[in-house]
């Protein structure tokens, strides 16, 4: 099979070579950071780090870490690194307390972060003779902007069609002839059913590859998707904290994400200790931003859990490879491609007047993840009239959307019926078995 590069010479570029260009851009990085980061300078501080003590890659391990705690402390602007004047967006995700993950982009972030795109689209088979059909969201998740840009940066014609309605999604699909889709794997799946409810047998859709991400997904559910819909899936991986998706992508091989390392620098490191980890060995996986401009975050621990490789890769490229994630090393769960966190359930149960005895109940079913909410009522909201309850169940339910941006199903029950533990409480069943869960906070 012929392979095709969307930037051949970086995605094929000798290890040597391009550790060498990250050395050279990590010390322009460091400086740039450590001039205009008051937050970040304070950290290198405390640390006894200087510019100058970094000298190339070798040298990462001397910088600190930052957090997704860090990011809350300095929300809004504490870890801009150029002046409002010269960001031309932002985009957003939740945070664990209501605050968001505010990331902002100048013009040559947001051009940078499509080529990393568009590189994902090229290795799934796409060209500019493609239809591309964009269904992640759009708006403040990057999932809709990143793949939009990255599809016109290759020249396929873009059908911007966001999340949802899916009536429209089959009749522009089918009336325009769309080759590659974008979205959630949940959601290609249920697309995917619904083409098959109205008759469509796979080798009538004209889709060829979809590119799916933002939420865990086991092999069983790609070979159900790719079944379905006649195509090749392929997965791609990002944060809003470095950009969006496109920060690693599959290639035809399919064991592994590429990483675009040319601009995120990976490490493992050792999720209690903070110790760098050699290729090949499992831990948390840390990325540094090599050459953002606005939002430049240095040793960024993502929590998730996976394993670096460079093994030979049969498509021809270089770069650095990641597996899936295999868990996590806090308490995040992934629902339906947004990050919902236990104590954001706690924060609107005690806005609301409840106390924080509650379970979530995560799932899946035909593909879609399901989202349940089990909260106790104290005696004194205790009532067995239905109609009351409900509407107390409908009240609390959207509050709770209001914060995490989903939709739960809402259960109150009983006072005392969830089961205590000796230890800690156990907030979370996850039936799903997409992950294997590293908790760490209580």
């Amino acid at each position: 099979m012929a392979q095709n590069y969307y930037q051949k010479e970086i995605e094929t570029m000798p290890v040597l070579e391009m550790k060498k260009l990250q050395s050279e851009k990590l010390v322009k990085q460091v400086k740039h950071v450590y001039e205009n980061v008051e937050y970040y300078r304070k950290l290198m501080d405390e640390k006894g780090v200087k510019p100058q003590d970094i000298k190339g890659i070798e040298d990462l391990h001397k910088l600190p870490f930052l957090s997704k705690a860090d990011l809350r402390d300095a929300y809004p602007y504490g870890l801009l690194a150029k002046p409002l004047e010269d960001c031309v967006r932002i985009q957003s995700t939740s945070g664990t307390t209501g605050r968001r993950v505010v990331a902002f982009y100048t013009q040559n972030d947001i051009d940078l972060w499509e080529d990393c795109c568009a590189r994902a689209i090229v290795a799934a088979g796409g060209s500019k003779k493609d239809v591309c059909q964009v269904a992640y969201g759009y708006g403040l998740f990057t999932g809709g902007a990143g793949l939009n840009g990255g599809s016109h940066k290759v020249g396929c014609l873009t059908l911007p069609m966001s999340s949802g309605n899916t009536e429209r999604q089959i009749q522009f699909m089918t009336d325009l002839g769309a080759t590659i889709l974008c979205c959630t794997p949940s959601y290609a799946a249920y697309i995917g059913e619904t083409l098959k409810e109205q008759g469509y047998k796979p080798e009538d859709i004209p889709l060829k590859a979809g590119i799916f991400g933002a939420e865990p997904w086991t092999e069983e559910m790609r070979k159900n998707i790719e079944e379905t819909l006649g195509i090749k899936a392929y997965d791609i991986y990002g944060l809003t904290e470095t950009s969006g998706p496109g920060v690693a992508f599959e290639c035809s091989e399919q064991t592994g994400m590429h990483i675009n390392e040319d601009h995120f620098l990976a490490e493992i490191i050792d999720p209690d200790t903070g110790e760098v980890l050699p290729e090949g060995e499992k831990g948390e996986l840390v990325f540094t931003a090599l050459d953002k401009e606005a939002f430049p975050l240095l040793r960024y621990r993502t929590r998730d859990i996976c394993v670096l490789t460079r093994e030979k890769c049969s498509c021809g490229r270089t770069l650095v490879k990641m597996a899936k994630p295999m868990g996590r090393t806090d308490d995040m769960l992934i629902i339906r491609g947004v990050n919902v966190f236990p104590s954001q359930i706690e924060t609107v149960l005690l806005n609301e007047g409840y106390q924080p005895n509650y379970q979530i109940v995560v799932d899946r079913a035909n593909n879609t993840d399901t989202f349940e909410v089990n909260v106790e009522m104290s005696p004194e909201q205790f009532t067995d009239k239905v109609s009351d309850v409900l509407k107390m169940e409908k009240s609390l339910a959207g509050a709770m959307k209001t914060m995490l941006g989903i939709n739960p199903t809402v259960k109150l029950v009983a006072p005392k019926s969830i089961v205590r533990s000796e230890g800690k409480a156990v907030r979370v069943i996850d039936k799903r078995r997409l992950t294997e869960v590293i908790r760490t906070t209580p």
